[in-house]
């Protein structure tokens, strides 16, 4: 971790970022801005009221083009206007619900957009590193106790999942067709189940729980016992500037797929994670378990960060108790009025700060 908060190597670099409007890619935007880096953007619109890009004071603050990835004219154009060291692509439809209702928009956006972005990358010379983030979920689920490993086998129950999946296999074909010979050093990312203030996603379980107890109403939770890897959004984000610079700096040996997941006791069921916001939330509050069939989703699903640590030096900071305390501490702030810039900013700082958590 050391190494990243040494803004020398950020300071100056030019990243093109995909997704920048999102929740993650708002966090990441103000990172990257902390560490000295020339940021562009390339999102649509931030798709919900409220969102993290307005509250957290980032209009204005980062040029870039309101467009969808889906449009690879306007994707190449932005990405020739701009000549970046570093391309980071975030933008996705990301929601599993929502792919289940608009199968065919999800693989548009998540498998052609990738496309879209990588034969730009082709065609701009100056791109160093591309990191594109995928998903947990990309694995062939098999429901067992063991941690996924990058190697193991892609699957993809669910059209969300399995459109990651086919990510990934995208970025391996040309990565080995067309993107080594060119000298840019293309990686993928997954990580787990990411929490942290200023997501008000739908169908989410945090921004559910906020949403509701925010107006002393029940949870209603469709998966109680599903189980999934928790971790505060700042750990994956460290782990893609980690992945990032090891990329510019040693090209080929650190391209393909990798982990970045939680500490093994960050494993909670979904049950686990509103009684441990119950026991912070200011008043009492209720939850129950809707009766009706609900769409599959994976029970159990955990990572195995193995080669990350022992290659990269990443290793998660925040326990699950930590980042569930951050994440509703940012939006009882939010909630009481306080400067949403300043507090995000203090929680990166924060983070980058701490070593004994």
């Amino acid at each position: 971790m050391e190494t990243l908060v040494v803004n020398a190597f950020w300071a100056g670099k030019k990243v093109f970022l995909t997704g920048h409007t999102g929740f993650k890619g708002g966090w990441l935007t103000l990172w990257l801005r902390q560490l000295g880096a020339e940021v562009r953007g390339f999102a649509l619109p931030a798709d919900t009221t409220p969102a993290f890009w307005s509250v957290a004071g980032l209009e204005g603050l980062v040029p870039g083009d309101l467009a969808d990835i889906c449009d690879g004219a306007a994707l190449s154009s932005a990405l020739q206007a701009f000549q970046p060291d570093v391309v980071l692509h975030l933008a996705a439809q990301a929601l599993v619900r929502e792919a289940y209702r608009n199968p065919a928009q999800t693989y548009a956006t998540n498998v052609m957009g990738t496309v879209n972005l990588l034969e730009a990358v082709r065609h701009c010379p100056g791109v160093r590193a591309v990191v594109v983030v995928t998903t947990d979920k990309c694995y062939e689920n098999r429901e067992w106790v063991l941690p996924y490993r990058e190697y193991d086998a892609l699957g993809g129950f669910d059209p969300y999942s399995n459109s990651k999946a086919c990510v990934e296999l995208l970025c391996a074909s040309y990565r080995n067709s067309f993107l080594n010979e060119s000298g840019v050093a293309l990686a993928t990312a997954r990580a787990g189940n990411v929490i942290g203030g200023g997501d008000w996603s739908p169908e989410r379980l945090v921004p559910d729980i906020f949403r509701a107890w925010q107006h002393n109403e029940e949870v209603v939770l469709r998966y109680p016992q599903a189980t999934r890897p928790w971790q505060h959004a700042l750990e994956p984000l460290m782990g893609y500037l980690m992945l990032a610079r090891a990329l510019v700096e040693e090209g080929e040996r650190h391209v393909g797929a990798w982990n970045f997941g939680p500490e093994s006791d960050n494993v909670a069921s979904v049950e686990i994670i509103v009684g441990l916001l119950a026991e912070q939330w200011p008043v009492p509050v209720r939850w129950s378990v809707d009766p009706q069939a609900q769409p599959h989703e994976a029970g159990l699903l955990a990572l195995d960060s193995n080669k990350a640590r022992e290659e990269l030096g990443w290793r998660p900071r925040w326990s699950l108790a930590t980042s569930l305390e951050r994440t509703l501490a940012w939006h009882l702030a939010w909630q009481n009025g306080q400067d949403m810039h300043t507090f995000t900013r203090n929680q990166i700082a924060d983070y980058q700060g701490d070593t004994h958590e």
